[in-house]
């Protein structure tokens, strides 16, 4: 499986939306969908800290890792 990414968590956690997010870290709704349903190659250090910024957490709290 790789790495997975659990923006949705904590967008509940924080009962954010996705548009209120991607304005808040500076990226477009469909980007931040790219990210969050796990289909980017990338994600800049700089988008990873303007998401921990925006939710209050920690990179281990929006990726993980799974093993096949």
């Amino acid at each position: 499986m790789g790495i997975v990414v659990d923006i949705d968590v904590m967008l509940a956690k924080r009962k954010m939306s996705v548009g209120e997010l991607a304005e808040r870290v500076g990226i477009t709704p469909a980007n931040l969908a790219v990210l969050k349903n796990g289909r980017a190659k990338a994600v800049r250090f700089t988008t990873l800290d303007a998401l921990c910024e925006a939710l209050d957490c920690q990179p281990g709290d929006l990726l993980r890792w799974e093993h096949d």
